[in-house]
């Protein structure tokens, strides 16, 4: 694509966008008197218009049905979770049974931590990405606590390269191999908060495979962001939140992937609840637990319908969007041309003011890039900021902006752009 820093140019690709007409499904806040430049999705995704109904809809059947409401009406909260399978397995490269909404993240992974987190001997060690997002971090060194170790002795962290940003994939398979002896789990990031990289999770799970470790992801940055195959890539298992770039409200439900192949596995170990027994034995109240096939089987509370109706309101939009394929044609344009624009400041600047960490790759990123500010940084943050472009600040000098297909248009990255122009000029 032949970029162009002018507004004809954004108003031309934005009447090309066959997604143009989804922004009208979501409520954008206001910023002195008109719709703010929203590219904070990697952080809260916007309000779907229909979310408000999908509750409204559930407090209706909360009110007529009471306790009905579990197996009558056209919802029945018993199988609620049902509805939002299906686009949701698409979105994550899954088969159905391999995937179910409950809880929020890091319970999730600690969760899934307690089945896939097995240490015996001298193989104990946890493999992260360096920099991991820090409720990962307390994760993994909690765990490790609770096994009886060390944080320092048990997790091993991967950095890039003295003065690089994001991580080569070979050094992280060469990090593997290095402790394949040592490893118990891989459990690295889909798209890393800070940096906004892609990881290959396909190769990372096969080496860790290789060397006798499971692999597993958090995939808060990834799960409707990027494409996903899971179930082809093979790997063990996957956590997600569904408030960043699937737009499912502030703290929304999260999700679970177990691999298929794990499902009979006795072997491993299980916290138990009531959600997670048989359905069709689930009422009959026996002591001792039967799992349900399936990732459904690591449920453990009643699954909380208000979330769900939210996660299913803005899934009823990726559905209706014709599912990731189009959105990601859609933000590998939108991303390419901020960046573009983000480099015309540079160019006219004389200088790189404005270095992007994220890889230039555009199968390397997702949505976001982010930014260093080499001078003035909070100052030009705070003056995006006030006029109305709503980004994300990392300490010390990091600016993430994440143009989301679902919402942004190529109008607003260009007018990002000539605001952050405008700041140089003014700070």
């Amino acid at each position: 694509m032949n970029y162009q820093n002018t507004l004809e140019f954004a108003n031309e690709l934005d009447e090309q966008d066959p997604l143009k007409d989804f922004r009208s499904q979501f409520l954008v806040p206001k910023h002195n008197g008109k719709d703010a430049i929203y590219l904070c999705g990697n952080s809260l995704g916007l309000q779907p218009l229909s979310a408000q109904k999908y509750v409204n809809d559930q407090f209706a059947n909360w009110k007529e049905l009471a306790i009905e409401g579990f197996f009558a009406g056209d919802d029945p909260w018993l199988e609620y979770h049902k509805k939002l399978i299906h686009t949701l397995s698409g979105l994550l490269g899954a088969k159905e049974e391999e995937v179910t909404v409950m809880n929020s993240l890091t319970v999730n992974l600690h969760l899934l931590m307690v089945s896939f987190y097995k240490p015996i001997n001298k193989r104990f060690k946890i493999l992260i990405e360096g920099g991991a997002f820090p409720s990962d971090q307390y994760a993994v060194a909690s765990q490790a606590r609770f096994h009886g170790y060390a944080p320092g002795d048990a997790i091993i962290e991967v950095f890039p390269r003295e003065g690089e940003f994001t991580l080569r994939t070979d050094d992280i398979i060469q990090k593997i191999n290095e402790h394949g002896n040592e490893l118990a789990l891989v459990l690295f990031g889909g798209v890393n908060y800070f940096t906004g990289q892609l990881f290959e999770m396909e190769a990372i799970t096969a080496a860790a495979h290789k060397v006798g470790a499971y692999a597993g992801f958090d995939l808060a940055h990834a799960a409707g962001n990027v494409p996903l195959r899971l179930s082809e890539w093979n790997v063990d298992f996957a956590a997600w939140c569904s408030y960043k770039y699937m737009n499912s409200g502030p703290g929304g439900i999260s999700g679970v992937f177990v691999n298929e192949k794990h499902f009979q596995n006795k072997d491993l170990n299980r916290f138990e609840g009531w959600w997670g027994n048989r359905q069709d034995s689930r009422f009959l109240m026996k002591s001792e637990f039967e799992a349900e096939r399936g990732a459904v089987g690591w449920q453990l509370s009643t699954a909380p319908v208000m979330p769900m109706a939210l996660h299913k309101a803005a899934l009823d939009i990726f559905e209706q969007a014709g599912g990731i394929v189009p959105l990601r044609a859609k933000s590998e344009l939108l991303t390419g041309y901020l960046e573009f624009l983000i480099n015309e400041v540079n160019k006219d600047a004389g200088a790189e003011l404005f270095k992007i960490i994220t890889p230039q790759n555009k199968a390397e990123r997702g949505c976001q890039l982010s930014i260093v500010c080499k001078k003035n940084a909070k100052a030009i943050f705070n003056y995006l900021t006030k006029n109305s472009v709503i980004g994300d600040w990392r300490e010390p000098n990091v600016i993430r902006l994440s143009p989301v297909p679902l919402y942004n248009s190529f109008k607003q990255v260009f007018e990002a752009g000539r605001i952050l122009a405008a700041a140089l000029k003014e700070i």
